[in-house]
């Protein structure tokens, strides 16, 4: 019976969408005006140009896949997939606190140069780390599918709005209004989080729950003591990193859900979905069901892609994804 009204959760969190009003007082998803046709005339080789320079980086740096999924996120949870965290000025959100330890705007770059070669003035930087975050996930181990393309750059880039992307502290309910913000549902959160089976953690992040949590002078008692204990050995110092999934850091799978059960989520954040009510029973539904976990991922990152997004005249195309165009 609870999987059954998981299947009934997932279902409707596919088809929840934000409304816009368009001409003549029809009611429709902003989404509704992106389609994984949008390039096939104007950039006939996008998709190839974003594989092959996603193939080369990670061939170098397997980690970089965990990164341009983390920074897809980060992007659309502020203003919406607009590119905005790619700015890089006094003040935006790539100069933000919050955002210090994002990667891959170098990759980013490499992607937008060559597709400028190709299709100057065509392909704005929101749908070129829309896929990037796409095929960072098939390379690492997980799910394909389509990105609808059509996304326009934003030209506002706030570094105070930075602040409001999820950091690994917050509670449940802080994290359902933010996804709720996206037009994302619980089922999303949940989902969305098990990309954490990838991807590494600076020490600095966790080290109130390994030492001083909520000031108790002691380690956070939802986290296994074994591993407390593994994590001070591997945190020698905040800069160091640690892996997000203790057992299969480079495969993307179930084994992040399986983890909160052993009491061995590295975030607060991760191992609050297993213990809180209201996103438990998916989580453990997710760790028990891999091929449900694929499917309902792929969905969830379509949505999350299509957060709030500026479509036709709205925004720009960068011609540079660091700056914005002069006029």
């Amino acid at each position: 019976m609870r999987w059954l009204f998981a299947a009934i959760f997932l279902v409707i969190s596919i088809h929840h969408v934000s409304p816009t009003v368009v001409r003549g007082g029809a009611v429709l998803p902003a989404a509704a005006f992106l389609s994984p046709a949008y390039y096939h005339k104007s950039c006939p080789n996008l998709e190839s140009i974003i594989d092959q320079k996603m193939r080369a980086w990670l061939k170098r740096d397997y980690t970089m896949a965990a990164s341009i999924i983390r920074l897809h996120f980060h992007d659309c949870a502020v203003r919406g997939c607009d590119a905005s965290v790619l700015l890089n000025h006094p003040g935006s959100e790539r100069a933000a606190e919050a955002s210090k330890t994002l990667r891959g705007f170098s990759l980013i770059d490499e992607i937008k140069a060559e597709v400028e070669k190709q299709c100057p003035k065509t392909v704005s930087c929101a749908d070129i780390l829309t896929a990037a975050a796409r095929d960072a996930t098939v390379l690492a181990g997980g799910p394909f599918w389509e990105v609808p393309f059509g996304r326009r750059d934003g030209r506002i880039s706030l570094a105070r709005e930075a602040n409001s992307v999820p950091q690994g502290h917050e509670n449940i309910t802080q994290l359902l209004g933010l996804f709720d913000k996206l037009g994302l549902t619980f089922v999303d959160l949940v989902v969305l989080s098990g990309s954490h089976t990838i991807g590494r953690c600076s020490c600095h992040a966790i080290k109130q729950r390994l030492y001083n949590f909520t000031g108790s002078g002691m380690a956070d008692p939802s986290m296994n003591a074994n591993y407390v204990n593994v994590l001070k050995k591997q945190c020698r110092s905040d800069g160091s990193y640690v892996n997000l999934d203790f057992w299969t850091p480079r495969k993307f799978d179930t084994a992040y859900y399986r983890n909160l059960e052993k009491k061995m989520g590295l975030l607060s954040t991760d191992q609050l979905l297993h213990s809180d009510m209201r996103t438990g029973s998916v989580a453990s539904l997710m760790g028990s069901q891999p091929e449900l976990f694929t499917t309902q991922f792929a969905a969830s990152m379509v949505k999350l892609g299509n957060a709030n997004v500026l479509t036709r005249k709205e925004g720009e195309v960068r011609f540079k994804c660091s700056s914005l165009n002069s006029y």
